[in-house]
């Protein structure tokens, strides 16, 4: 999806909430974020960026017949002399990303009648399309839209976990005109900051966890959280649902940040005090039974889910369902048919002496330790791990992503995962750091893997860490063809003299 409109009916600037600095009031024909997918008569949206300000590129957008400009004064500052004389709409607005998301909104006008989204430094996929598949299963037309793309009764690709205004809102005004009426987003914490779902009607809000992420992005913890706390104290109106794990001091706080902005507040959690509460867990090869509570009343499902941390993924998609509309005696019947999303927890490959490789997500020192302590009651033997850290990324979570693999596994192995720009020695240096000199160091992801399944006995199970989904490998500025769970199907085929 690119960030541009196509096969709208034309609006005036008014009629999508802007206001230009000399009051003209243009047809416009489309909005775009992207200077090259300006066409005559669009709005033109130049937002500051982290590397470049979008109003490098006015000139650009003015000779390509934009009809009008939003951008912020640091924007109208760079491209004074291309705007003196110029007979378009120029707007100037403090947060022109806030009022770009609510341009977009007014544009496509559709969106699904049931929206939630959810937030959180890990889960968010898990919830996201948990809370999908439960509303399938009852028989609502459904999507989930985040990092696997808009997927469900109606299904795209996404650049971005939560893209900019124009892609987010396209793409759930062309699921309405597909027929779905009940939509799970995850909310990035790079989304909320930039203001991307400003204009998304949520009838409901999530929180899973919090842990070190995004520092790369955000100045500190504080800042971050923050972020996160846009969907509660910003994005959801008084009233509506707001569905909190409370099991952490971060739970407790954002739960007292959901109460202050008047939502209705359900919480969940292994405490007495959680709404939908987890009573305990009994787990086995191929997933856990589940027994917990519904404002104190017990129950007990089967989940064909590996990890213990499913349980509050779970949950919280239940809770969300149960906000937008549907019984708990509703959402109790469908849950034993949950798949695990691709990539979270996912059971790819077993050896013919029994052990079992899994891949998982999990690229944050928080999301390395929940994946090991929650696999391993489902293992007899020994858990092996590969992992590696991506580049041009927080490098403070290097040594901590070593140390987590170190505390919870028992072979660790190094490798590299996306290394962008950076040097991938100086990356593993920095993961093998906290790994400890027990840990083994191959470069080769594909060898990495293979050295993995080699070590597997029976019992084991080799736990893949870092790309989950993902289908390639960057290095440098290009993208090479890279698949972790087809690299562990090939690496046990070969082993086993299957091929």
């Amino acid at each position: 999806m690119t960030g541009e409109t196509v096969g709208q009916s034309a609006k005036r600037l008014s009629q999508l909430g802007l206001r230009a600095k000399d009051g003209r009031d243009p047809e416009i024909s489309g909005i775009s974020v992207d200077s090259r997918m300006v066409k005559p008569g669009h709005l033109f949206a130049a937002l500051p960026g982290s590397a470049l300000h979008g109003g490098e590129f006015i000139t650009f957008a003015i000779r390509m017949e934009a009809a009008a400009i939003l951008t912020d004064r640091a924007g109208l500052k760079i491209a004074a002399d291309a705007l003196a004389g110029w007979d378009g709409a120029v707007i100037i607005a403090e947060d022109p990303r806030a009022a770009l998301a609510g341009a977009a909104a007014l544009w496509f006008e559709a969106q699904p009648e049931n929206v939630v989204a959810v937030t959180g430094t890990s889960g968010k996929t898990s919830v996201a399309t948990f809370t999908r598949q439960i509303w399938q299963a009852i028989g609502h037309k459904a999507i989930s839209l985040g990092t696997m793309g808009v997927q469900g009764d109606y299904e795209a690709k996404l650049a971005h976990t939560t893209p900019e205004p124009v892609t987010l809102h396209r793409a759930l005004s062309d699921a309405v005109a597909a027929g779905v009426t009940h939509a799970a987003l995850e909310a990035s914490s790079h989304g909320l900051d930039q203001r991307r779902m400003d204009g998304v009607r949520v009838k409901a809000g999530a929180f899973t966890n919090f842990s070190q992420d995004h520092l790369d992005y955000h100045a500190d913890f504080d800042s971050y959280f923050a972020a996160k706390a846009l969907l509660f104290n910003h994005i959801l109106e008084e009233g509506e649902d707001a569905i909190i794990n409370i099991d952490s001091d971060r739970g407790r706080q954002m739960a007292d940040i959901a109460k202050d902005r008047g939502l209705a507040l359900t919480t969940i959690g292994q405490g007495e005090d959680a709404m939908l509460r987890i009573l305990g867990q009994r787990y086995d090869a191929t997933g856990q039974d589940l027994r917990f509570s519904i404002m104190g009343q017990p129950h007990m499902v089967r989940l064909p889910l590996i990890g213990g941390f499913q349980a509050e993924n779970v949950l919280a998609a239940m809770g969300l369902a149960m906000a937008a509309g549907d019984s708990a005696e509703q959402i109790l019947a469908v849950l034993p048919q949950l798949q695990t999303v691709r990539g979270r927890m996912q059971l790819v490959a077993q050896r013919e002496n029994g052990a079992a490789v899994f891949v998982d997500y999990a690229h944050k020192p928080g999301a390395v330790i929940a994946a090991l302590q929650s696999l391993r009651p489902h293992v007899m033997g020994r858990i092996v791990v590969v992992i590696g850290a991506g580049g041009d990324r927080d490098k403070g979570k290097r040594p901590l992503m070593g140390a987590a693999a170190r505390e919870h596994a028992d072979v660790v192995i190094v490798t590299d995962d996306n290394p962008r720009t950076e040097d991938p020695a100086l990356i593993r240096a920095a993961v093998l750091e906290g790994a400890g000199a027990e840990a083994t160091e191959i470069g080769d992801r594909a060898e990495a893997i293979l050295r993995g399944v080699d070590a597997l006995q029976p019992g084991d199970a080799l736990l893949i860490c870092g790309k989950g989904h993902e289908t390639g490998q960057i290095v440098g500025q290009d993208v090479y063809p890279f698949d972790d769970a087809e690299q562990a199907s090939v690496a046990v085929a070969a082993l086993d003299g299957k091929i």
